[in-house]
């Protein structure tokens, strides 16, 4: 009646084991540190670079306790662990000095850090500590708030700029074109012409086109379908987050929080950082790609002693160089739209480019007169330029065009995301700014810690004094639950603030009330003159449907928070949902084991305490 298969109880020790091994590195502390990240978008930080700190390492007679390479994330890095603060401040001179050549313009940035001391063979396993919010670590807060209008404006310049040229194109004549408002009109004198129009702008496919007058002209007017405005709104969002994960890679933040909220708001923290002059600026940093064509008149190999023409300039940074670039300009990053890496009709890599309509007019008008000719692509960033490509154009480019000649797909990968992600979509303004000390962030952690803690033991010496053994069978289940919640959120990865900390100590409370039912429920059972062992199985089988249903409503509040929230109430929904899981599984399933376990090997039991109900031995 009250026995567990064997492979039942195998089933809990596993899971009790990888509780375990998963909740072990949040206990295991952290050592000083020393993390190497990209200075620049050209510059790449691979498995080679952990050679070459190791060298300098060496060198300079510093010790260490392990170079690792994480390329887990978008941002890889190097990291270096030390053991005490002395040497990690002297390791980082000695990095700084033997990595960058030039300290004014640095190619790998090295920052302080921490480090778990989480052994590897549990790295390899996916053991590590959680990540701490930063209300918890102390840090940097910025909410910003992205210029929408300046985004649509932009677009809709776009959309302005490729009708006049599609119509240029088709050779539509027109008696205007203007922009009112959010819509851009065009004039005709006649319906024919208006409807030829309408056929050359067919491919349009995120305009939507409406007839009318004005005054004597007739007019198409052509405004941004519902669709497409929410979706360049929600794209400039999602381009401006992802070029601020590739700027706060300079701050040397390990794990950034970098996301959406609302419809037109960024939330950037950065946890362990305290300069927010340096946060700012790197923020706001901007970097700006510029297309330009190859001087012809200076010989190719001769750039370095031939005398430079007026309007042209030398660059010596990045590849294919040196070459001599004309100063004008054909194109900026801000005419391109999209930029993905593909193949050319010889399965070679390559990089294809779509550009907005005035972008388009521009290319063609440059490239007509200079087929054969070179062109580069030149990267600007922090005030400094690095050529990022130099082709051969093959013949007269408009708005889509491939840049082949790439080598290899990582080169083609690299070009594409460079191209893509080099400046800010739209611009934003910091409207709330925020800095935790941590000092502060200690102190939140002890204090949470404590809390946690005491409730933990005031539920246990309840459950014991009032319960008796079967108090005991409830506080280990509860203590395993609580086990089985930190190594879920480690796991996962779910970084923890004081809402989480606030939700693991109300799944404490939730966890206990379904042995609460259970006690109780047996007890029920042995007033009205059941057996001891009938007891212990009814109990627990009766239980279980008001434990569903009332851990099931719980949890739909908690996806509700999910959903419908943001920020801190959506981490304490996950912690909150995750600790009703958890607690399920323990309280029913590990505590039911417990108590079979204990009781369930006795063929016939003479008596049950229960607490305050005593059953004397059975009449039987």
């Amino acid at each position: 009646m009250n026995r567990y298969p064997i492979w039942k109880y195998i089933l809990i020790a596993i899971v009790v084991l990888l509780g375990a091994l998963y909740t072990a590195p949040n206990y295991m502390g952290e050592s000083p540190a020393l993390q190497i990240t990209s200075g620049k978008s050209t510059v790449k930080v691979d498995s080679d670079i952990v050679t070459r700190v190791e060298q300098l390492l060496a060198e300079a007679k510093l010790p260490t306790s392990g170079v690792t390479f994480d390329a887990g994330s978008s941002s890889p890095s190097v990291r270096a662990r030390f053991t005490d603060i002395d040497t990690q401040f002297k390791a980082r001179l000695a990095l700084e000095r033997g990595l960058n050549t030039d300290p004014e313009d640095p190619a790998y940035i090295v920052t302080n850090n921490l480090m778990a001391n989480t052994p590897a063979w549990m790295q390899k396993l996916g053991a590590h500590p959680m990540y701490l919010g930063l209300d918890l670590r102390g840090g940097v807060h910025f909410l910003m708030q992205v210029d929408t209008k300046a985004a649509l404006n932009k677009r809709i310049q776009g959309f302005q700029a490729a009708i006049r040229g599609e119509l240029r194109d088709k050779n539509v004549r027109h008696a205007g074109i203007e922009r009112v408002g959010d819509a851009i009109i065009v004039k005709f004198r006649d319906d024919a012409t208006r409807q030829a129009a309408r056929k050359a702008l067919g491919e349009m496919n995120e305009l939507q086109f409406a007839d009318g007058t004005s005054g004597a002209d007739l007019t198409l007017t052509a405004s941004m379908k519902p669709a497409a405005l929410k979706a360049t709104l929600d794209n400039g969002v999602k381009q401006n987050i992802a070029t601020l994960s590739k700027r706060v890679n300079e701050l040397g933040v390990s794990e950034p929080i970098i996301q959406q909220q609302g419809a037109d708001r960024i939330v950037v923290q950065l946890p362990g950082v305290q300069d927010v002059a340096r946060a700012k600026s790197i923020i706001g940093r901007t970097a700006t790609l510029e297309v330009r064509l190859v001087d012809q008149s200076v010989t190719r190999g001769t750039e370095l002693s031939a005398a430079i023409p007026f309007n042209s300039e030398l660059f010596t940074v990045g590849k294919n160089v040196p070459v001599v670039l004309y100063k004008d300009v054909i194109i900026t990053g801000d005419y391109i739209s999209s930029a993905t890496a593909t193949f050319d009709e010889n399965q070679q890599p390559a990089v294809s480019l779509d550009l907005n309509g005035d972008g388009g007019r521009r290319m063609r008008e440059a490239t007509r007169d200079n087929v054969g000719k070179g062109m580069a692509i030149v990267l600007f960033e922090k005030g400094k330029p690095e050529v990022l490509s130099v082709a051969t154009i093959q013949d007269e480019l408009g708005s889509r065009f491939r840049i082949t000649g790439m080598g290899s797909v990582e080169n083609s990968t690299e070009l594409a995301l460079l191209l893509r992600a080099g400046a800010l979509y739209a611009p934003m303004q910091v409207i709330e700014e925020r800095l935790v000390g941590p000092q502060l962030g200690a102190e939140n952690i002890a204090k949470g810690f404590n809390a946690t803690l005491y409730g933990f033991l005031a539920i246990a010496v309840f459950m014991i004094i009032y319960y008796m053994v079967f108090g005991v069978f409830s506080v280990l289940a509860l203590a395993i639950n609580v086990l089985l919640l930190v190594a879920i959120l480690s796991l996962m990865g779910i970084t923890l603030t004081l809402p989480g900390i606030a939700a693991i100590a109300l799944a404490l409370g939730m966890a206990i009330d379904a042995n609460v039912l259970i006690n109780e429920r047996v007890r029920e059972e042995l007033r009205a003159g059941v057996s001891p062992q009938a007891a212990i199985s009814a109990g627990f089988d009766r239980a279980w449907a008001t434990i569903f249903d009332s851990n099931v409503t719980t949890l739909i509040v908690a996806l509700a928070l999910l959903v419908f929230g943001s920020g801190a109430i959506r981490g304490f929904a996950i912690v909150h949902g995750l600790g009703i899981l958890t607690s399920m599984f323990s309280a029913v399933f590990v505590s039911r084991g417990v108590v079979n376990l204990w009781y369930g090997r006795k063929k016939k039991l003479q008596s049950l305490s229960i607490g305050t109900v005593w059953v004397p031995k059975e009449a039987k």
